[in-house]
């Protein structure tokens, strides 16, 4: 064979073989990107200590996400900044579906008042779906000795400056609640915030602080015992599980409501079939029996969405939080 004949056949082998290989590679990427999803253990990064809604919605889903796809889905909690440490760790995780973040009112919130994060919070993180709904309740140390929200504005007002109020942490949306309620109130309480919910309420309890507006998940058991001072719920209507406890509104704030909301997000690159195969499994989750009967006598209501209508509950509350802290002058830094 004639050298020319020799690689004029080699050209035609190598052309054929990359042709083969191109096929393949396109056979590869035309296989759906969820089909072997999730090929790993998944992690939860919830932004907040252990005990508060982001936690126990969380932990749900984890459970059920792992017996139900037969692997391991890893709860890691982070706490820091108003949950903003853990966010962090999502918008910058590989995106490849298998690092979650688990928030609460308190993500819009945090895109609010900072004047800088480490991610822009509507470019780098996307919606997967809301997980639930619930309320605060607002919470008094029984050593300040007030029964009644109308006795709290009295001494509150009788003494400006000088009550304080904790929080999970600045920015958390129990921080925020708590600011709309000084606003609505016009008096002047001091913030101390903490790592997360159960430091706020241990402090509350022993009355180093003297009130703090709890997600009602939380605060529910200690209102019943007795170990806090429910004043009110920040629901439009009464809780079924307090039924005796006024709303805000009613005991002297009229027209006063906050709301609180969970739910889970990833990175903005994870590719739209992962969310979507995460959307359907946690909706399917959320929609059993047993969820509504574990978390309805904690003050948790289940309610998904899909990720685009999360995107825009949560877009939405950061244009009002936005409005509200300006005009409060919230800031953190």
């Amino acid at each position: 064979m004639s050298r020319d004949k020799f690689r004029i056949l080699s050209g035609i082998t190598i052309v054929a073989f990359a042709s083969v290989s191109a096929s393949i590679n396109a056979s590869a990427a035309a296989q759906p990107v969820e089909s072997d999803y999730p090929r790993k253990p998944i992690r939860i990064i919830i932004g907040f200590t252990p005990g508060g809604g982001p936690d126990i919605t969380a932990r749900y889903v984890a459970q059920k996400l792992t017996e139900s796809w037969k692997q391991q889905v890893i709860v890691d909690n982070r706490p820091g900044a108003g949950g903003t440490v853990g966010a962090n760790l999502v918008a910058t995780a590989n995106p490849d579906g298998h690092t979650l973040l688990s928030v609460s009112t308190a993500h819009a919130v945090a895109a609010a008042i900072y004047a800088k994060l480490p991610y822009d919070t509507r470019k780098d993180l996307s919606g997967i779906t809301q997980t639930a709904v619930s309320k605060y309740v607002l919470v008094a140390a029984p050593a300040l000795g007030v029964k009644t929200l109308k006795d709290l504005l009295t001494v509150a007002k009788a003494k400006p400056g000088q009550l304080n109020f904790s929080s999970a942490g600045v920015g958390s949306g129990s921080h925020f609640a708590a600011e709309q309620f000084k606003a609505a109130a016009g008096i002047n309480l001091v913030h101390v915030p903490f790592k997360g919910i159960p430091e706020a309420l241990t402090e509350t309890i022993s009355g180093r602080v003297q009130l703090f507006m709890s997600p009602i998940a939380s605060a529910l058991n200690m209102v019943k015992e007795g170990r806090v001072i429910g004043l009110g719920v920040s629901s439009a209507q009464r809780d079924a599980l307090i039924p005796d406890m006024p709303t805000l509104s009613e005991a002297g704030l009229p027209g006063f409501t906050a709301d609180l909301w969970f739910g889970m997000l990833t990175s903005a690159q994870v590719p739209k079939a992962i969310v979507s195969k995460l959307n359907s499994e946690i909706r399917r989750i959320l929609s059993d029996a047993d969820v509504k009967q574990r978390w309805l006598p904690i003050g948790l209501e289940p309610k998904p969405t899909g990720p685009a209508e999360f995107d825009t509950i949560i877009a939405g509350e950061i244009a009002s939080f936005t409005t509200i802290a300006r005009a409060a002058g919230i800031k953190a830094e």
